[in-house]
């Protein structure tokens, strides 16, 4: 008897032993969500909505959302990534100084393209705030077909002398991505000097072992924010989104297209992919080599200094202003999304919008609303099929606002498009790497052209049109009429979108 009666009182010992244990745990769970969000309210300085947001998953769900934060909310801003010497600094700050003294005065001559003088605020705000030197004697080739692109690529790496510096979010190891690192091993091995850095994310089947007869030949490769850990990498969510070759410092490519098969519409799932490139000669493509030289200095632990190396006398190739703006999370400053809006706020007859993730914060969507509102000619485009649907769905919880404004909004049906292109006016010109969403402007480093010509515009503003034959409109009805599902799907995905 008194064996049982010892058995019991045993048991139920361990039964409350446990449930104080997982008490005490909840409890620790409890103080440590009560810490980050006084963090998160108080000194991280997040937005409203984003702060809900945490907040929100942190108390719904303690330990995965604990987890979430850690992985994917940490502050790099506080972290001085890309360094710049004081000769550096004190020579860009006075080049950006003098130029804009000269176009306040007057005394700039912006040649015989009148828009660049139109658009001058803008060209002085991106100087001013995103250190934005601005070059008027470009030649820009627009490239919208992937595989075109991608063989023009190949011939002008082929017939590089000096240096080709490589930078990409995306190399896959396929067919594609194989085909670029054997021209850079080509290279490589014939003396040219040839520096590759991708994100360790974004490319993360390419590897040492891969680029084995790469390395062999003397090229050069580097890993933006690699894991420290074989499977644990704590800045994930920081990517190095952009896209920039640079060949001999006077050839230049910047834009949307990634290396791989489904770039060049060789993967069925996508179909035709449309996306914007550009090649560029003059310039500006030292200051894309600039861009690609801070990276690499970060990335490579190479200090390669910003000399003369890098910074040379052009031959005029063309009259395209152009200004190379660049963004990232090292900054609070969110340059490309401040010239963004500024296109957009200056626009005074026409916009044309193509994002493949539209997930704008409210700015960027009152902006759009008021120059709609105001007379102005917006049409926006995006895809009509989802390489990732999270974002998909919370694009079209977005684009049902802008409906409701007057902006027209149509839905691409042939392919996927991936095209990252703001045109104003038919003047002033964006392509790059910088989606129309958060993570663009708050997560990702980015680079995007913006180009003062009209004849680059009109050509966009062509192609847009074309586009809109191969789209259908999304009307107000239509919207109004989808399916419960769909609306359900459009409301987790914008709840939880300043977080993604």
């Amino acid at each position: 008897m008194e064996l049982r009666k010892t058995a019991r009182e045993y048991r139920m010992f361990e039964f409350w032993s446990s449930q104080s244990v997982w008490s005490n745990i909840g409890f620790v769970l409890f103080i440590i969500n009560i810490i980050l969000a006084f963090v998160i309210i108080f000194l991280e300085r997040k937005s409203p909505s984003a702060t809900a947001a945490w907040i929100m998953l942190l108390f719904a769900l303690p330990v995965f959302g604990l987890l979430c934060y850690v992985v994917l909310s940490q502050n790099i801003a506080r972290q001085k990534i890309f360094k710049l010497s004081p000769s550096e600094y004190k020579a860009i700050t006075t080049a950006l100084k003098t130029q804009m003294k000269d176009m306040n005065e007057g005394n700039f001559d912006f040649g015989d393209d009148v828009s660049a003088e139109d658009w001058q605020d803008m060209i002085t705000m991106n100087a001013s705030y995103a250190n934005a030197y601005y070059t008027n004697d470009n030649d820009v080739q627009i490239l919208l077909d992937g595989k075109l692109m991608f063989a023009q690529l190949l011939k002008d790496i082929g017939q590089a002398k000096a240096s080709v510096n490589v930078m990409y979010f995306i190399i896959k190891n396929d067919l594609v991505g194989r085909k670029l690192i054997e021209a850079l091993t080509e290279k490589a091995s014939a003396g040219v000097e040839v520096r590759l850095l991708v994100d360790a994310m974004g490319s993360k089947s390419i590897n040492n072992y891969l680029l084995s007869d790469y390395i062999k030949a003397g090229g050069k490769i580097a890993y933006f924010f690699p894991p420290k850990f074989k499977y644990i990498n704590l800045k994930l969510n920081y990517r190095n989104h952009r896209k920039i070759v640079v060949i001999d410092n006077e050839t230049g490519y910047i834009g949307g297209f990634n290396i791989a098969k489904e770039y060049l519409g060789m993967k069925k799932k996508f179909g035709y992919w449309r996306d914007t490139h550009i090649k560029v000669k003059g310039s500006s493509v030292q200051d894309m080599n600039a861009r690609f030289v801070l990276d690499w200095r970060f990335a490579a632990k190479e200090e390669i200094p910003l000399d003369q190396i890098y910074y040379s006398n052009f031959v005029q190739h063309g009259e395209a202003g152009v200004q190379i703006v660049s963004s990232g999370p090292d900054t609070k400053k969110e340059e490309v999304k401040r010239a963004y809006m500024k296109m957009i706020t200056s626009a005074k007859d026409s916009i044309r919008l193509q994002s493949p993730y539209f997930v704008p914060d409210a700015s960027i969507q009152e902006s759009l609303k008021m120059a709609a509102q105001s007379g102005v000619d917006v049409k926006v485009m995006i895809p009509c099929k989802p390489d990732h649907v999270f974002v998909y769905w919370a694009t079209y919880a977005y684009v049902g606002d802008l409906i409701r404004s007057g902006i027209r909004v149509y839905i691409y049906d042939n392919g996927f498009l991936h095209s990252k292109t703001l045109v104003a006016d038919g003047e002033v010109a964006s392509v790059g790497s910088a989606n129309f969403d958060r993570r663009s402007f708050n997560l990702n480093f980015e680079a995007n052209a913006f180009i003062y010509d009209p004849y680059v515009a009109d050509v966009l503003m062509e192609e847009f049109e074309k586009d809109i034959e191969k789209s259908h409109e999304l009307t107000i009805e239509a919207y109004e009429n989808r399916s419960v599902l769909i609306k359900i799907k459009e409301a987790v995905s914008r709840l939880l979108s300043d977080i993604l």
